[in-house]
């Protein structure tokens, strides 16, 4: 048995003050490197030696609890306390990679969290793909209307918060999501640039998630940049919808909105997936920015439902003039609808930043720190956003 001690404090907080792991943890994972993720990671500098089962005795249960207040984790908080420390306020192409690569870009203890919490997202994406697909959860409900079957959407026995014992997460309205953290994408984007479109940063309680539908919710996705053949046969979308669906998520309505013109019979016939023909909008035109106008769906199409329904909103139209002004509309929410309706937002920002800009080129604009502040705004105001790749 070992430990090591976390020594750094974000306002007065420790995060972390001692990490317990037992040996024979491993043999749970099957695999020694996994040993990090099986750590107990204290917050208070209360030592506890204890055993897998006492651990699991232990551990509060947060499952269905409401958070009034967005709770970010220390990581993301060391960030948002450091931006122009860290050079993210510069619009000249500062790293994203750095921080997480070199120890000297911040402390020790901030370098060794990053990399736990990189082991602990590894850990996830394992059990991500290792889940056995589940079936509706809206039909349990419905037939049953109770929430017991909302537990079947565990990625792990213990809950989610199991596979992260760096204790990095943030926790939102929808439950547990992962933490702000540069480079705005896969943390094997820095090693390897096949991860550039990967989706394996992205953490999505659904257990918490499914514990808010009711038997009357519908589940909505507004997909704004709606193409299905700009990534080839690997698309972001589908593999999110399938995601969705693995952990008993059927989207009753997607209405997807794309400029670019395409024929129908190519989006239904070859470029959509036959499972999502039923559910499916193909609306091929641009969207408009303007507050109140038709081809506005934060007007036109997100507030035709209400709070007890389960909505997703993508933004992706690799347009600034269009993209922002949508971005900041749901931030200010003027009439405080927005932060009741919108379940998760995912938003592909495209700031300077030193390992994208080759992808991104000229469509760059703006500052890590406008889109680390923008994020985190978002996620205080209750609405749950992700970076997208």
């Amino acid at each position: 048995m070992g430990f090591s001690k976390c020594t750094y404090f974000v306002a007065g907080i420790c995060l972390g003050a001692f990490v317990i792991w037992n040996v024979s943890q491993v043999q749970s994972i099957g695999d020694a490197s996994a040993l990090l993720n099986q750590s107990l990671l204290m917050d208070t500098d209360t030592v506890i030696v204890a055993s897998n089962d006492a651990v699991k005795d232990a551990a509060p249960d947060v499952t269905g609890k409401k958070y009034d207040k967005y709770v970010p984790g220390g990581i993301e908080q060391f960030i948002m306390d450091n931006l122009e420390k860290l050079g993210f306020h510069k619009d000249d192409n500062p790293s994203g990679c750095k921080l997480l690569l070199d120890p000297k870009a911040s402390s020790p203890a901030v370098h060794a969290d990053l990399t736990s919490y990189g082991a602990d997202v590894d850990a996830h994406t394992k059990a991500i793909a290792n889940f056995q697909e589940i079936p509706d959860l809206m039909n349990s409900i419905k037939k049953t209307n109770s929430h017991a079957v909302c537990s079947t959407a565990r990625p792990h026995p213990d809950g989610i918060e199991a596979l992260f014992p760096s204790n990095q997460l943030s926790q939102t309205k929808s439950g547990y999501v992962e933490p702000l953290t540069t480079p705005m994408r896969s943390h094997r984007f820095c090693n390897t640039k096949e991860a550039l479109m990967s989706l394996d940063y992205l953490v999505h309680d659904f257990e918490e998630m499914c514990l808010k539908l009711k038997p009357t919710s519908k589940r909505v996705l507004i997909d704004m940049g709606a193409s299905l053949s700009f990534h080839g046969s690997d698309q972001p979308i589908v593999t999110l919808l399938k995601l969705y669906k693995k952990f008993g998520f059927h989207f009753d309505h997607i209405y997807g909105f794309e400029i670019t013109f395409s024929e129908p019979k190519k989006v239904f016939e070859e470029l959509l997936p036959q499972e999502y023909l039923p559910t499916y909008h193909w609306i091929n035109t641009g969207v408009d920015p303007t507050k109140g106008a038709k081809l506005n769906p934060l007007h036109s199409i997100l507030k035709q439902f209400d709070e007890d329904d389960f909505i997703v909103i993508k933004l992706d139209v690799d347009t600034h003039s269009v993209e922002m002004p949508l971005a900041q509309e749901l931030l200010e929410d003027e009439d405080g609808i927005y932060s009741k309706l919108v379940d998760q937002f995912y938003f592909e920002h495209h700031v300077h930043m030193k390992e994208i800009s080759k992808y991104w080129k000229s469509s760059m604009e703006g500052s890590l720190k406008d889109s680390f502040d923008l994020f985190y705004g978002l996620r205080q105001k209750g609405i749950p956003s992700h970076f997208w790749p």
